[in-house]
């Protein structure tokens, strides 16, 4: 767990596969958002959701930590 202003950052995530339901805990970057997913389970590459800045914020279980530290990411 990190910090920024106060804030606690979680920096791992539970990342879950929408096609296979294969989930695994990741760590995520802690100062950027990220675009590509490789699935362990079928090898689908995931990629955010329409509106999403990153695959946590779409397939995780928690936001990726700049949505975490400020709301918004970029």
């Amino acid at each position: 767990m990190a910090s920024h202003a106060g804030k606690r950052i979680t920096l791992t995530a539970r990342i879950t596969c929408p096609v296979c339901g294969h989930a695994e805990a990741e760590t995520m970057p802690a100062d950027s958002c990220q675009w590509f997913y490789d699935c362990r389970g079928c090898g689908a590459v995931l990629r955010p959701k329409p509106g999403d800045c990153c695959v946590f914020c779409s397939y995780g279980d928690t936001k990726c930590p700049p949505l975490q530290a400020v709301g918004s990411c970029g």
